[in-house]
């Protein structure tokens, strides 16, 4: 990555968070190239992206390809992609990839790096449940890897078109825990376009935070079909959240997380992000594939890994996959 000059700067995946950033940054006087395919990159050629926040609608022009060689070598590369998908689109990537790219997943759930320099027994080694095979593990050096934590709920209710109604912040990290001129430069960069930006020490302490956001919301609400409000409000579902924070939040701490708030404070300000259908139900209502195996089997995998148990999550799990399989089906 070059110390000064105009930054290299793609996002990979132009789905609701990728066209956030992707319009945000450009909005902000970043050139973006983005990677998408279908319909979405023909609406991108045509029209850009059209993003409506709380700072109000940005309607960006951005240089869109399917081709990750179109744009040569990067200093930045988002990934934008649900979990599932990061073992076929990291390898497309290399074009892009130079010694000094910074790769940053903007992926919900456990990362596969989450065992690289974190210094504790399992060091190095992998998470099955996100990378069986070692493709990700094998697709670029692990230092070239910067840890993302992203606090944004979007909307995308067709390709390019993006509502969000909450307010965007991303945390980064060195796996290492150190503070690096590369991250700084990397939150400068975020921050300058208009998106709380910051950067930590202990990556993971956060990558806690949105996994248990994730885990206590996600599968429930294809379980359910309820909406965040509801499913941190209403009794009977409230009570079913609490059950799997308080599993998860014992293995958070196994691993050392110190997450920093109580479980009633989570739970009320989860309540406040309003009516807001997760990720995984818009996933399983448009019969996509879910992502259950970051956001679930991987924190089950780090449980087991500490002979812990998670009953209630495994079963809310379960009953997710269920429902995931039969409208995949019935499609």
């Amino acid at each position: 990555m070059t110390s000064s000059g105009p930054l290299r700067v793609c996002v990979a995946g132009a789905g609701a968070i990728g066209c956030t950033v992707a319009a945000r940054l450009q909005a902000g006087g970043q050139s973006v190239n983005v990677l998408a395919r279908g319909e979405t990159l023909s609406v991108l050629c045509q029209d850009g992206i059209r993003l409506t926040d709380l700072d109000g609608e940005h309607r960006v022009a951005v240089n869109a390809s399917a081709n990750a060689a179109d744009f040569g070598v990067q200093d930045i590369v988002f990934v934008c992609t649900k979990a599932q998908s990061l073992p076929s689109i990291m390898p497309s990537l290399a074009p892009m990839i130079g010694e000094q790219t910074m790769v940053v997943p903007m992926v919900n759930g456990v990362p596969w790096w989450y065992f690289h320099a974190e210094g504790g027994r399992f060091a190095g080694q992998a998470v099955a449940a996100v990378d069986p095979d070692g493709v990700l593990a094998h697709a670029l050096p692990p230092e070239q890897v910067i840890g993302c934590v992203v606090f944004i709920t979007a909307q995308a209710p067709s390709p390019g078109v993006v509502t969000s109604n909450n307010p965007h912040l991303i945390v980064f990290g060195e796996p290492s825990g150190q503070m690096t001129p590369r991250l700084e430069r990397l939150r400068a960069l975020v921050e300058a376009a208009g998106i709380e930006a910051r950067g930590v020490d202990r990556i993971r302490d956060t990558l806690w935070t949105k996994i248990l956001a994730n885990l206590t919301s996600n599968p429930l609400s294809v379980v359910t079909g309820a909406t965040l409000e509801q499913l941190y409000s209403l009794p009977d579902l409230k009570r079913i959240v609490a059950k799997m924070l308080h599993e998860g939040l014992a293995v958070a701490a196994a691993y050392g997380a110190r997450v920093n708030f109580d479980p009633h404070t989570f739970i009320d300000l989860a309540a406040g992000m309003g009516p807001v259908k997760t990720s995984m139900l818009q996933d399983y209502e448009k019969g996509l594939p879910l992502e259950l195996a970051a956001i679930g089997d991987a924190v089950l995998e780090l449980a087991q890994r500490m002979d812990m148990a998670m009953p209630v999550t495994q079963d809310v799990l379960a009953l997710a996959r269920f429902r995931g399989q039969a409208v995949a089906v019935s499609r």
